[in-house]
């Protein structure tokens, strides 16, 4: 932010914001400002207060007393079309895209051009889209069917509807979630181009290197209170972790204090296609073998293949040293192999269903008592895996979709655990979680290891991998470069490997 900018009114400010839900004060008195061509972080744990505060912003939720002033002006926000208005633009972090209709129909959404007696003015339409898009450096274009894209180019379908409106504040809403590195550095550009052009940005996202990569300032929420605002050149991630959490984290590597069992599961020249080839590794009972490289490496490839939901074309897989065939997810979970996918939201719950029912969803068939489900049995599991997981929830009936992105990672995670798995898989373990949760999930996966659990743990994110692992796979491309013990790890060797470059002394696997 410029010495400039700094001088001028905020572009948007809240003032004393409250906002309560039935038993739930979720917002107490918070005040938060951004100013003109700032990126302005607002962190906090999840259940904080964040999603909250920004549905205020954005009219979905109104609150019980406070202000919001846009540019020196008062406002009521009482529809997100009416924030939108006002200059308030969200990149949500959940996607919410019309997929059946073009790029150029989802991002004009309710404000498509218009010729004489309300005619659509599709090549206006195109046009101006085609524009946006050129500006993002997509590859591809107006006409494109939104279902068509993968996941990454909707997200950046989501960021082009920030760019057709005279935006005062953007808010995004963990917009890296879903985007590939190089899609990373054209969202960062935007930001940039955005701040360039004096237009406020809110800034949502538990990476802290992105953190203090982009942003100006850091405000953090906790427990629904303001808890302070620090000038990011100014401060470290470990102030900003004990002002979101009020506590220290351990963030240092992890040491092995434990022997490994028998060799749990083998893995021998599998191949799938084109997604990855020639891939042999082992986990052993009580070791966690992390898998580390760049989107598209073929990690999550080799997870859904063991759990059958892919074919292998070449290969074999052992367990405990006996040859298996894995063609369907249910083979997988007979045998002893679980997955905890990366989408927890999509393909690890039913967020509407409750937490009981979510837990005991695989093994429903095993604990019926005559033609009904045994509600005893069920509340059972679900009271052995909340108090073994320390599983934050009023009780077995709250619905999944309500819980923290923490607390929902150990209602899979405890799903897994109650079919008493020999391997389980865990894919980016802690995506869209929190710092505090981060470090119980982390907690969580080293004691399932010093009970004797084999884990796969596939991780973007180095600290992560550099911290749960026993032994770290490094892939590129489709091929596993490098394989390496916590002890003999370095960053730099780790980012060579998953870059495609082999030290002058090694060999690829």
């Amino acid at each position: 932010m410029s010495k400039k900018a700094s001088e001028l009114a905020p572009a948007l400010r809240l003032e004393n914001i409250v906002k309560t839900f039935p038993g739930v004060r979720a917002l107490d008195g918070v005040s938060f400002d951004v100013m003109p061509g700032e990126v302005h972080a607002l962190m906090g744990e999840n259940g904080a207060g964040k999603s909250t505060l920004m549905k205020v912003l954005g009219g979905i939720h109104q609150p019980d007393s406070g202000r919001i002033i846009v540019n020196e002006t008062p406002v009521r926000m009482g529809t997100p079309l009416e924030a939108k208005h006002k200059g308030i633009v969200f990149i949500h972090q959940e996607l919410s895209l019309a997929k059946e209709l073009t790029v150029a129909e989802n991002i004009y959404l309710g404000e498509l051009p218009r010729k004489r007696f309300g005619v659509v003015d599709w090549q206006s339409l195109f046009d101006k889209t085609n524009l946006i898009l050129q500006r993002l450096k997509v590859g591809f274009d107006a006409k494109t069917q939104v279902s068509d894209l993968s996941i990454a180019n909707q997200q950046m379908v989501e960021i082009a509807r920030a760019l057709t409106h005279e935006a005062k504040a953007v808010i995004f809403d963990e917009p890296t979630a879903s985007l590939t590195d190089a899609e990373k550095v054209v969202l960062f550009e935007v930001v940039e181009d955005l701040k360039s052009h004096g237009v406020g940005i809110i800034y949502i996202s538990h990476r802290m290197e992105e953190i203090f990569k982009i942003t100006d300032r850091i405000s953090v929420l906790r427990d629904g209170q303001y808890r302070g605002t620090l000038e990011t050149a100014k401060t470290t991630e470990e102030d900003v972790t004990q002002l979101m959490i009020g506590r220290k984290l351990d963030l240092t590597r992890h040491v092995n204090d434990h022997e490994f069992g028998d060799v749990a599961l083998e893995v021998k020249g599998l191949s799938c296609g084109s997604l990855y080839q020639n891939v042999s590794f082992n986990v052993s009972a009580g070791e966690v073998v992390g898998f580390y490289g760049l989107v598209g490496a073929g990690r999550t490839e080799i997870a859904e293949t063991l759990f059958g939901l892919r074919t292998p074309t070449g290969g074999n897989i052992l367990l405990e040293g006996q040859e298996v065939e894995i063609t369907s997810p249910m083979d997988a979970i007979n045998l002893g192999i679980s997955l905890v996918p990366e989408n927890r939201k999509e393909q690890g719950l039913v967020l509407g269903m409750n937490c009981r029912d979510n837990m005991t969803l695989p093994q429903v068939s095993d604990l019926t008592a005559g033609p009904f489900v045994s509600d005893g049995a069920e509340i059972a599991i679900f009271d052995l895996y909340h108090d073994k997981l320390e599983i934050k929830t009023p009780s077995w009936k709250q619905l999944a979709g309500n819980l923290s992105g923490g607390n929902q990672q150990k209602i899979v995670i405890g799903k897994w655990l109650s079919m008493h798995p020999k391997v389980l898989i865990v894919d980016e373990p802690t995506r869209g979680i929190d710092v505090g949760s981060k470090s119980e999930i982390h907690k969580l996966i080293r004691g399932l290891a010093s009970q004797g659990y084999a884990i796969i743990v596939i991780s973007s994110e180095m600290p992560e991998v550099l911290h749960v692992s026993d032994r770290i796979i490094a892939m590129y491309s489709g091929r596993i470069m490098r394989e390496f013990t916590s002890e003999e790890v370095t960053e730099d060797s780790l980012i060579q490997a998953i870059s495609g470059i082999v030290a002058s002394d090694e060999k690829a696997v």
